[in-house]
């Protein structure tokens, strides 16, 4: 499962998935990354809000993975 964008109006839900293990990693950080440019391009868009499924979430780096 992906990083998604649910829009309702101006206001954009970044939905992160429960990732553990965290098998594509890099790929959902990249995700996240463009989902916040495509919001700040957009004009209609003034609130974003960062979701995590799975009960827990963190925006920091996986401290299992090497850093790039």
């Amino acid at each position: 499962m992906a990083v998604r964008i649910e829009k309702s109006g101006p206001v954009w839900t970044v939905v992160h998935p429960a990732l553990k293990p965290a098998t594509q990693w890099i790929a959902t950080v990249l995700r996240r990354f463009t989902c916040f440019l495509e919001f700040e391009n957009d004009d209609a868009a003034s609130v974003a809000v960062f979701w995590g499924e799975g009960g827990a979430f963190c925006a920091g780096w996986d401290l299992n993975k090497p850093h790039p």
